[in-house]
C-alpha cells in the first residue's frame, strides 16, 4: 500500500487508511494493459495445473455471470467474473504474480465499465462473458498461445467512453 501511495495511485489518510486516487483515462488504460499481461501470464503458468474440476468451476461462473446479466445485477456480475479469473490465477504457482494481480484488481479494476445506459452496460458485459467461454475452451485444449492471446484481448478496453 505504501508503495502504491509512493507511486501516486493511493492517497494515505492518517487514522483512516488509503483511498484510491481518481485516475484519468490514460492511466486507467495503462493499468488495464499491465493487468492483461499479468493475467495472461498467470493463465499460461497455470495451464498444466488446471484440472477438470477447475474447468467445471469456470463454466459454472460463466453460467452465474449469464444469470447476473439477465437479472441486470452488475455487482454479482463483477463478483463472478473476478471468481472466474481467480480459478486459474490461484493455480499459477507464483505468489508474487497473484499478489500483484489482486492488488491491481482490488484497487483499480473494481469495475471495468460503468454507464448509466443499462442496455449498453450489459451488452458489453455479455460480450466479455463470451470471452470467458473462449478462455475455458483454450484451457480445455491446453492451447497456451491462444489462451494468452484471448486473455490479452479480453482485457482490451473497447468502450473507452465507459471507463
Amino acid at each position: 500500500m505504501i508503495q502504491l501511495a509512493s507511486e501516486n495511485y493511493l492517497e494515505y489518510l492518517p487514522r483512516r487508511g488509503f483511498i484510491v486516487k481518481e485516475l484519468d483515462t490514460k492511466k486507467k488504460l495503462d493499468v488495464f494493459k499491465v493487468v492483461s499481461v499479468l493475467d495472461a501470464l498467470a493463465a499460461t503458468l497455470s495451464l498444466e495445473q488446471i484440472t477438470e474440476d477447475d474447468i467445471e468451476k469456470m463454466e459454472e461462473y460463466v453460467k452465474k455471470i449469464n444469470i447476473s446479466i439477465s437479472e441486470k445485477n452488475y455487482n454479482d456480475y463483477q463478483k463472478y467474473q473476478k471468481e472466474f479469473h481467480n480459478v486459474y490465477q490461484q493455480k499459477c504457482n507464483n505468489p508474487t504474480l497473484t499478489d500483484m494481480l489482486e492488488s491491481l484488481q482490488n484497487s483499480f479494476v473494481r469495475q471495468v465499465y460503468v454507464s448509466n445506459d443499462q442496455n449498453k452496460l450489459f451488452a458489453v458485459s455479455e460480450q466479455m462473458n463470451e470471452d470467458h467461454k473462449e478462455i475455458v475452451e483454450h484451457f480445455k485444449n491446453k492451447d497456451s498461445s491462444q489462451l494468452e492471446k484471448m486473455i490479452k484481448k479480453h482485457w482490451e478496453i473497447k468502450h473507452k467512453d465507459m471507463i
